[in-house]
């Protein structure tokens, strides 16, 4: 009997490898969150890579959360603007793009968003601390649309919810493994976490996401965490998909504050 069930194990197939759609590369950029030296060591590594590589349709992924707690939240956005007349560069919504643009709503939105991370944001807009920290919560919301124009939060409005690419989906928390992915609350897709990290059975495809921070690149068969705090640990990754090939890329930054390139040295 117990033969006979080791027999059954191993004549199950393993399924196919993930694979991204023929002909196409992809690297997917975790949660920025205002480090600018970071993303720019990232993008010279990651154009440098590129370049070394057969020809491919190569797509620039952003998951999302390119603002706030870092010092340079506006350059971040002005540098993937730029990035975006180079080559093709898509951006997806995070939960801190969706709070910041809140933030223009109402005082109490600005409030939450000031808690996390978003005073970094204003002051990286050209506010003085001085000026900021003398400033009353309904002083700096009606300053708001003077410091930050309506093209710069129509831009970052634009932001894309979720993008499928073979047998992968990104975007930036997660999904409800519950749910048809054509049926997904925005939601969730901007701030799911535990019921989309708890689950341990299969998805409908293999989801690419950022939002909660590990120590390193996470694959766990079903889902690929590529979120390693720059913010606080000094750690930018990418993922690097094309065919069924994985490669990790990451912008580290060291104790005298020096940017090193690691590449698919840290095992995902």
């Amino acid at each position: 009997m117990l033969n006979a069930l080791r027999n059954i194990f191993r004549s199950r197939p393993q399924p196919p490898p993930a694979v991204v759609p023929e002909g196409m590369r992809y690297y997917l950029i975790g949660d920025i969150h205002g480090r600018l030296d970071l993303y720019e060591a990232l993008i010279d590594a990651i154009e440098a890579d590129d370049a070394r590589r057969d020809a491919a349709d190569t797509q620039i992924i952003l998951l999302g959360d390119l603002v706030d707690r870092g010092p340079h939240s506006a350059g971040v956005v002005a540098r993937t603007r730029a990035w975006q007349k180079q080559r093709s560069v898509r951006v997806l919504a995070g939960n801190h793009e969706e709070m910041f643009l809140g933030a223009f709503e109402r005082p109490e939105i600005l409030r939450h968003f000031l808690k996390h991370g978003g005073r970094e944001t204003i002051l990286s807009y050209g506010l003085s601390k001085q000026a900021f920290n003398a400033m009353t919560l309904d002083e700096l919301f009606n300053a708001l649309p003077t410091l930050i124009p309506q093209a710069e939060r129509d831009y970052i409005a634009s932001f894309e919810d979720m993008i499928e690419a073979g047998d992968y989906l990104f975007v930036h928390a997660g999904i409800d493994p519950k749910v048809p992915i054509s049926e997904q609350k925005r939601s969730d897709l901007l701030w799911i976490r535990d019921r989309f990290l708890s689950h341990e059975g299969e998805l409908e495809k293999v989801v690419v996401h950022g939002h909660t921070i590990f120590k390193q690149v996470t694959d766990c068969g079903n889902r690929i965490g590529i979120d390693t705090g720059a913010f606080r640990s000094g750690v930018l990754s990418a993922l690097m998909l094309e065919a069924d090939k994985k490669l990790t890329i990451q912008a580290s930054e060291d104790d005298t504050g020096s940017i090193e390139i690691f590449h698919g040295e840290r095992p995902i």
